[in-house]
């Protein structure tokens, strides 16, 4: 935790950098190792009126996003934002910054700014900064992005295996030729992107869930293949779209980490989890993203895109059953 000005509801004059207030926007720094902290700034993101703020996790950001006048020290010790014209506020004033912005919270911003009450707000706080080292992640060996990465890279690993047993369960089920040809020739990618993550994810970090993946993966494939070859191009544009976002968002990750230097343990060693190459592994995944996309389009292009109530339903089954197993595998 570093220092802050005595003054807690003190601006720092403002500086025009390079960093997020060059869109017009008043940026919000927050703590994302904090689970309390990225539970509050997701409400407040979701609400009406987030948009029109910029929101930076300071806990995996590259340095330069920061901005000037900010390390991130200082942005984890406390919630900070910086105003459109560069002035940078923190505390509960910059809690203040964000509730004006939200149409649904600016009757507490009016509050805050009552005589006498800020003040206060910042005294409460400041009480729950000290207690906050109960719920935030405690810094271990290896670095909290490099984390992230690996428990990313374990969903891969899961949804690859999933996505070859989606194409099994169709060749188990289905008889029309062009769905067989259709699915044999995306099974072989999806073997190879398998072959090429277990490269990448040790035993050790692989999910205990695989075992259900299999067998999920094998029904989202089998079950649309009893209905026909537009319910099988419908559920692999639908998976496919969620799977080209999730390596997306890989890819920012690995462009931040390339920027910081190697992870190193509190005795000043290497981490105990070291990273691939990122380069390379920022390679493979843009070419499984390519790959992906490929598969998307192909399906798409195969049905005529008209999607009654149920073939919708079932998309929608899809793509949120994939986040939420996206979601559970990262822990597990």
């Amino acid at each position: 935790m570093s220092s802050v000005p005595s003054d807690p509801h003190a601006a720092v004059a403002p500086s025009m950098s390079s960093g997020p207030t060059m869109s017009g926007k008043a940026c919000v720094y927050y703590d994302g190792g904090c689970p309390l902290c990225r539970a509050e700034i997701a409400t407040y993101q979701r609400a009406e009126g987030g948009q029109s703020l910029q929101w930076l996790d300071a806990d995996g950001c590259a340095p330069a996003e920061l901005g000037t006048g900010l390390d991130r020290r200082a942005a984890l010790a406390r919630l900070h934002v910086r105003r459109a014209d560069g002035t940078l506020v923190q505390g509960a004033a910059a809690f203040v910054e964000i509730w004006s912005a939200l149409p649904r919270w600016r009757w507490l911003a009016r509050i805050a700014r009552l005589p006498g009450v800020l003040p206060l707000l910042d005294l409460g706080y400041t009480g729950f900064l000290r207690v906050r080292p109960l719920w935030r992640r405690r810094p271990g060996a290896t670095d909290a992005r490099a984390l992230r990465l690996l428990r990313e890279l374990r969903t891969d690993h899961a949804g690859e295996t999933g996505a070859v047993m989606i194409y099994r369960g169709i060749l188990a089920v289905s008889r029309d030729p062009s769905v067989r040809a259709f699915a044999q020739h995306h099974l072989e990618t999806e073997q190879r992107h398998l072959a090429q993550v277990e490269q990448v994810v040790p035993p050790r970090w692989r999910s205990r869930l695989l075992p259900i993946w299999r067998v999920s993966g094998w029904l989202t494939g089998a079950m649309p293949a009893c209905f026909g070859p537009r319910a099988v191009f419908a559920t692999i544009e639908a998976v496919e779209t969620f799977v080209d976002r999730h390596y997306a968002v890989q890819l920012v990750l690995i462009d931040a980490l390339v920027q910081q230097p190697p992870v190193q343990d509190a005795a000043g060693g290497r981490s105990p989890h070291p990273l691939p190459d990122l380069p390379s592994l920022r390679t493979l995944l843009e070419q499984c993203r390519q790959d992906e996309v490929a598969h998307r389009d192909d399906a798409a292009a195969r049905r005529d895109g008209r999607d009654g109530w149920a073939l919708a339903a079932w998309k929608q089954v899809v793509g949120r059953g994939s986040e939420a197993a996206v979601a559970l595998c990262r822990y597990i």
